[in-house]
């Protein structure tokens, strides 16, 4: 699979693209492509940005990618500091409905298919008590040759469409990702530098001189494209990034400890916006999740 800075070629030789993939992290660069994409995540964490929406996801999440709609898994800061113990490993499948598969798609049978990829054009996060069964079915299609391929591939979208309950959209409906090749790659390059230096302070005008803009031009550039001040961005991928370490249990550094980590210069900042982004505070956060932890292991039991 050859890969360019933003648009993702892929070969037309295949009507069912599947890899299967183990290395330090993974593929930093936002990027799009026409097919639409279903990625299992075997082992890693990190953030998904998706067109102008963002997701924390961790080992054994599913997500179902909309064509052409912008993406980038971005590994935690963790998998970059030569770590050899830290990998990622993740299985993915690729297909265009109205490419080479357009034939198949036409067919009367696959009218139900056609309305579920309309009203998901953006794709979705899989619920995760249907992560272990869509996972095994995209193993499946990693796995098999010939018609079997297709056969299985149609099977896993049965029943991803026969989800209903749970599922959290990529990003709203109403985002186009209709966006030339070149601002892709100026916004490419802007998300970039963003995911690769939010835990350090970054102004206005930092980010504005990366992008060759005045903080003005820079400013409505980026909410056009993003939907989101720089700002508002920035403090998302810093809470994101607080949420998984709050979760993964830093008792050492304390939630001030994880607040400083994430890029935030002084905790009562970092209580008001974590706040107003997940509702809680840092502290309901942990004990609403541990709660819901313990239910569950009590339901096991």
């Amino acid at each position: 699979m050859k890969v360019f800075p933003f648009t993702l070629f892929v070969p037309d030789d295949k009507s069912v693209i599947s890899e299967h993939i183990c290395q330090p992290h993974f593929y930093q660069y936002l990027h799009r492509h026409d097919e639409w994409q279903i990625t299992w995540v075997q082992e890693g964490e990190g953030t998904l940005i998706a067109g102008n929406n963002m997701h924390s996801f961790s080992a054994g999440d599913v997500f179902l990618i909309g064509a052409n709609l912008p993406h980038l898994f971005k590994s935690s800061p963790a998998y970059f500091v030569g770590d050899e113990s830290k990998n990622i490993r993740a299985c993915s499948l690729y297909f265009n409905p109205s490419g080479i598969l357009k034939a198949l798609f036409d067919l009367p049978e696959m009218k139900l298919l056609n309305v579920f990829f309309k009203n998901n054009k953006h794709g979705f996060k899989i619920p995760g008590k249907w992560s272990k069964e869509i996972s095994a079915k995209i193993f499946a299609v990693h796995e098999a040759s010939g018609t079997d391929v297709l056969f299985n591939l149609v099977q896993l979208l049965n029943t991803l469409q026969g989800i209903s309950e749970g599922v959290e959209a990529l990003c709203p409906e109403i985002y186009s990702s209709d966006i030339s090749e070149n601002e892709g790659i100026r916004l490419s390059n802007i998300i970039n530098f963003i995911m690769r230096n939010y835990n350090q302070q970054i102004t206005l005008d930092d980010i504005a001189e990366k992008a060759y803009m005045t903080p003005q031009a820079f400013c409505r550039y980026f909410k056009q494209h993003t939907g989101h001040t720089f700002v508002s961005f920035l403090n998302e991928v810093r809470v994101n990034d607080a949420c998984k370490s709050l979760l993964a249990g830093h008792k050492a550094a304390g939630i001030s400890g994880v607040a400083y980590k994430a890029g935030f210069n002084s905790l009562t900042n970092f209580n008001r916006v974590f706040k107003s982004i997940t509702g809680q505070s840092p502290r309901a956060y942990i004990d609403a999740y541990h709660h819901v932890s313990g239910a569950g292991l009590i339901a096991r039991g």
